[in-house]
């Protein structure tokens, strides 16, 4: 398999504890963003592919002409982007507000002390110093993901970047991958970037909190994730959803699914058959190790509609 590096740090668990259990299947998947995962499986280069944005008509259309068969947008675990940031000097837990954000990545706000991060922050004390904008320089579903709220929060972001896999930037470095770009926050003083929950975790980088549609300013946790999941009452069919700038009080505004592209007909069957054992396992003992890494699990009456779906896959 290949594709987001969103979920890769519990993709990488589940396929080691998997191969645990079933010594003769070895998963290989590789991490190369979710445009790399979509253009792989549409090529048939890959088993399965991995992205944090649901295919799209024209991409399930390309991909079913080519492989002869359906895709399926399956649904894995749920996980946040987050507002890294490296300020010299700050410790504090910074706030933002969706007016911050779209202002910094439009290129409007470009010092830590502006009078907008300021106002949102008024016991902090910023530096007078730069902003350094790094995001993604590869086709990413953590992309998609930051772009999708921000054209839900800031019609000036929707009608001149708009949202996508890959964006073109009104400024800022890129890097390659969650990792990329969380190695650059780490490394430049001034920095702010958007990666994966995860990713500021382990690479010890500070986050902060994000004012969602209730006015309520929420950090990105399990407690969050789930919260902005649960907002979705009717699931899609085909699972292709959004849910960024969810409504609730606890929801955390920058969530999103995470999905496995799946051809409901594998080219070799025996193929098939481990790959829907492994989804099957996924969604049931698999949803009990998301915590450890902050994923949050898929919810309860996802999980029954996801193993429906996986029956297709032979």
């Amino acid at each position: 398999g290949a594709g987001a590096t969103f979920p890769n740090p519990i993709y990488q668990k589940w396929f080691s504890e998997y191969h645990k259990l079933h010594s003769d299947v070895k998963v290989n998947y590789q991490s190369i963003g979710s445009g790399g995962g979509i253009r792989q499986i549409t090529e048939a280069t890959v088993d399965f592919g991995a992205s944090d944005m649901p295919m799209t008509d024209d991409q399930l259309k390309a991909a079913q002409t080519k492989l002869n068969t359906k895709v399926l947008n399956i649904p894995t675990v749920l996980g946040a982007d987050v507002p890294a940031y490296n300020i010299p000097g700050v410790s504090a837990e910074l706030k933002f507000t969706p007016e911050i954000l779209a202002g910094i990545f439009l290129g409007h706000i470009n010092n830590w002390n502006d009078p907008a991060i300021a106002k949102a922050n008024p016991d902090v004390k910023l530096p007078n110093q730069e902003i350094i904008v790094v995001h993604r320089s590869d086709g990413s579903g953590t992309t998609f993901i930051w772009t999708d709220y921000l054209s839900k929060i800031s019609p000036e972001w929707k009608s001149q970047v708009g949202a996508g896999t890959s964006v073109n930037w009104p400024k800022g470095l890129g890097g390659k991958g969650n990792e990329g770009v969380a190695g650059s926050i780490r490394q430049l003083p001034g920095t702010l970037g958007y990666v994966e929950l995860i990713y500021a975790i382990q690479n010890k980088i500070a986050y902060g909190r994000v004012r969602n549609s209730a006015g309520e300013f929420v950090k990105a946790s399990l407690a969050s994730v789930t919260a902005a999941a649960g907002s979705v009452t009717k699931m899609p069919a085909d699972f292709r959803v959004s849910i960024t700038n969810a409504p609730g009080k606890e929801a955390y505004p920058i969530s999103s699914f995470t999905w496995l592209l799946v051809p409901v007909q594998a080219k070799d069957p025996a193929r098939g058959k481990i790959l829907a054992d492994f989804l099957n396992w996924m969604v049931s003992d698999g949803q009990k190790m998301t915590a450890s890494l902050s994923y949050a699990p898929l919810p309860e009456n996802v999980v029954a509609k996801v193993k429906e779906a996986i029956k297709q896959v032979k």
